[in-house]
């Protein structure tokens, strides 16, 4: 009798649970982007704004980094996650409310997503650190490329669902993207874990500082984290999105969701096939090389106007990132103990928040000052600067090897 074989890594229940919730929050976070991307600059027609929506995206997780860390080695990181959850789709709902009732405005919509993300600076580390209490350390890399391929899987079709959505009205997307926060909160209570957070240190300046501490005594983890800030930060065009569809590709809020997609659809692809061939020698000389494509990608990108030609740049720039997103996420993961990971990855989603959010803000006052083409031209070519800087600056970056894997 025909079988189909289901492979091991997909025959455990809390790995499927969390994977789902991850896709779950990932879904409405990439429909709230978009829908607040069209709607602030609609409101507006200012770059500065989309600038502005990355910066109060950025720095709750910025203010309070050392606390959310620590909250997430000291408490259970499933409820922390839950509760997160139900507050952000509060603030998503709210802005259904006001965009049904017409009483929305660019000040209502900063502090709404304000108050947003600062929720989900106390999920993302919790969220982050459950992987590694879910499977055993000899399959994390090929984990951790399925994590990543089923959230790209999720960042494609967010954006495109939230462009097709707010098409017919904001509200409507806004709606549904709540709806999915609040399934994500009792989808995370499905996960069953393995340990728990073994920090019981009160709450001091070294235990607070812990993480940072830590990252500053781990020079390879230190320059994986830091590599993404500084390389996104000025690689980073999604801010300026909303005008290339409006003003120079003139494709609509639909088009819109679909250049959002992008990115995630090259990701997709290479965190699919870095999942059947993991990367098992010279992680660090590919990470470095990815990004530097990342940045020619992004240049390609700046001067199209081409429908076709931008989406395909965007598709192979998020090829690019994706090799550096596995990478780091298994130095971090596997070299840090459990008890620690939570306020080390605390201070990776604020690098992380850094290189988007605050890279969101860097784009908006660029295309200001300088105009929406030449700022993402600055961008790619800081990216690839970058890149070659840090080959000097972090050596043992560089040359890491066999991540995950038994050395010779």
């Amino acid at each position: 009798m025909f079988s189909l074989k289901v492979p091991p890594v997909f025959q455990n229940r809390s790995l499927i649970s969390l994977l789902v919730a991850r896709i779950s929050t990932t879904i409405a976070f990439q429909m709230l982007t978009v829908a607040v991307g069209w709607q602030i600059y609609s409101i507006t027609q200012m770059p500065i704004y989309l600038g502005l929506v990355g910066l109060v995206q950025f720095l709750p997780m910025f203010l309070l980094t050392l606390i959310v860390g620590y909250v997430a080695d000291r408490y259970d990181r499933k409820l922390i996650i839950c509760f997160s959850q139900i507050a952000e789709s509060i603030g998503i709902f709210l802005l259904a409310y006001e965009s049904y009732n017409g009483s929305i405005t660019e000040e209502g919509i900063l502090v709404t997503i304000f108050f947003i993300s600062t929720a989900n600076a106390f999920q993302g580390p919790s969220m982050q650190s459950l992987l590694p209490n879910v499977v055993s350390k000899e399959i994390f890399p090929e984990v951790a490329a399925v994590a990543t391929s089923t959230a790209q899987f999720a960042i494609i079709v967010g954006p495109a669902i939230g462009g097709f959505l707010y098409a017919l009205s904001p509200e409507f997307v806004y709606s549904i993207a709540g709806v999915l926060a609040l399934a994500t909160s009792v989808i995370i209570l499905f996960v069953s874990i393995r340990e728990g957070p073994q920090n019981s240190e009160p709450a001091t300046i070294n235990s607070i500082f812990g993480g940072i501490a830590y990252i500053r005594s781990k020079p390879a983890i230190l320059g994986a984290i830091s590599l993404d800030l500084f390389a996104v930060l000025f690689g980073g065009a999604t801010a300026l999105l909303p005008v290339y569809a409006s003003n120079i590709l003139k494709i609509g809020p639909l088009g819109l969701g679909l250049l959002r997609s992008a990115p995630a659809v090259g990701a997709l692809v290479m965190s699919v096939f870095l999942a059947k061939r993991p990367l098992k020698r010279n992680e660090g000389f590919k990470m470095f090389i990815a990004i530097i494509f990342f940045g020619i990608f992004t240049l390609i990108f700046a001067a199209s106007t081409s429908f076709l030609l931008s989406f395909s740049s965007l598709v192979l720039l998020g090829a690019s990132d994706v090799v550096s997103v596995v990478v780091r996420l298994t130095l971090i993961q596997l070299e840090t103990p459990d008890n620690m990971r939570g306020r080390v990855n605390a201070v990776n989603s604020m690098f992380i928040g850094t290189s988007n959010q605050l890279g969101e803000f860097e784009s908006g006052l660029t295309a200001s000052l300088f105009g929406v083409v030449p700022a993402v031209l600055i961008g790619g070519i800081g990216s690839i600067v970058i890149a070659v800087l840090w080959m000097k600056l972090f050596p043992e970056l560089l040359h890491a090897t066999k991540l995950g894997h038994s050395t010779d």
